[in-house]
């Protein structure tokens, strides 16, 4: 026997919802930039007592069209002896389609999930910037941008706690 599923009186009509999802509709290099301001003298070195200094950066925007512009930035700079050998930076880009996240989620997928599907390619271009440099390929662990997530999330409250007190 089927299931009358007809609203009953005062009751709103179902919608299809659609499943939680990520579209990446396309993905680009949005800026690259390699400095090797020593060469060839800092191609000579000691390679392996270079020190390497990494930052990550995430900025998302919200478009009119319901979109998101998910930007990642990776920097490497190696120096020895407080000279810069190498200054490598990618900025690279999504543009993503959101459906059926909760709105008090939706920070979270940002911030989170959308970075991690763009790290494997802003990664690769790193490794080819520093070894198209004359170093050897500089391959950049793997992150956890949910701890990242989690951390800027803390500071936040605790910043706004300090305010309110």
């Amino acid at each position: 026997m089927a299931e009358d599923q007809t609203p009953q009186a005062g009751e709103a009509p179902q919608a299809d919802a659609p499943p939680p999802g990520i579209r990446i509709l396309a993905q680009y290099v949005r800026d690259a930039s390699f400095e090797n301001p020593k060469a060839p003298q800092s191609l000579l070195g000691d390679i392996s007592a270079l020190k390497i200094e990494r930052q990550v950066e995430i900025n998302v925007r919200g478009r009119e069209d319901g979109l998101f512009e998910v930007d990642l930035k990776l920097a490497a700079t190696a120096s020895r002896e407080l000279e810069t050998a190498f200054h490598a930076e990618v900025v690279y880009g999504g543009l993503f389609g959101i459906a059926g996240v909760p709105p008090e989620e939706l920070e979270a997928v940002l911030a989170v999930d959308c970075p991690r599907f763009l790290f494997p390619f802003a990664r690769r271009l790193i490794s080819d910037l520093t070894a198209e440099g004359g170093f050897p390929p500089l391959r950049i662990d793997p992150i956890d941008f949910g701890g990242i997530y989690m951390q800027r999330r803390a500071e936040a409250e605790a910043l706004a706690a300090s305010e309110n007190a």
